[in-house]
């Protein structure tokens, strides 16, 4: 591994680091000030203005995450191949690979192979500072696998089974095999209303927003990003 591609792993790593303490509520507007006063930030800023009014962080933020993403390989784009590495770190116990190549398509929203920090800054604002409906049509996008405006329930099934292959091994008690078939099964029934075996984004959304189960469950998928 070339110099370059480790130190581009250790930033990203720690990039990802921070993703979590943010997502944990352990991130604090003086950790914030602390890291900007330890480093001196490389970015452009109009590309930083230009997202600062697209994404929902503010300007501090958006360049501690550049920081963490373009400082030492300036290409400043993610492949999948690193996308997988960074969530076998953080989900050591179980199998994050099918999870982590479903959540890359997701968030390399012009589908070129890479993710760049555009990407991941507007996907991250969604996730986490989104209203409900930003939330769920995200939410959307990633279980409809192959873009085609529908959820099967095979395409629901794939996501699933990503999910309980990551988390799964770690649960008490332990998942049963066939308990991401039941979930599936549990879900589609009230999602597809009208029973043509595909789930359209206004089903799945006021299915979501009307089943308190359901949006429980779904911070099952926001606390594993």
């Amino acid at each position: 591994m070339s110099g370059c591609r480790k130190r581009c792993k250790r930033e990203i790593l720690k990039f990802a680091q921070y993703l979590l303490r943010l997502i944990t509520g352990s991130l604090h507007t003086d950790t914030v000030e602390d890291e900007m006063e330890m480093a001196t930030v490389r970015h452009r800023p109009e590309a930083l203005e230009l997202l600062e009014a697209q994404s929902k962080f503010t300007k501090k933020e958006l360049q501690i995450l550049y920081r963490g993403f373009k400082n030492e390989c300036p290409s400043g784009v993610v492949n999948e191949e690193t996308f997988k590495e960074i969530y076998s770190q953080f989900f050591p116990q179980g199998d994050s690979t099918n999870y982590a190549h479903f959540l890359f398509n997701a968030f390399d929203t012009d589908h070129n192979g890479s993710v760049s920090f555009e990407d991941f800054v507007m996907g991250l604002s969604i996730l986490l500072r989104g209203t409900v409906q930003e939330k769920l049509n995200w939410a959307f996008n990633l279980y409809d696998i192959n873009k085609d405006g529908y959820i099967t329930k095979e395409e629901m099934l794939d996501i699933m089974k990503a999910i309980y292959d990551m988390m799964g091994k770690c649960t008490y008690p332990v998942l049963k095999e066939d308990a991401p078939r039941q979930h599936v099964e549990t879900f589609f029934q009230k999602m597809d209303k009208n029973k043509d075996g595909v789930v359209t984004i206004d089903e799945f959304i006021e299915s979501c927003q009307k089943d308190e189960n359901i949006m429980r469950s779904m911070q099952l998928f926001e606390n594993v990003i």
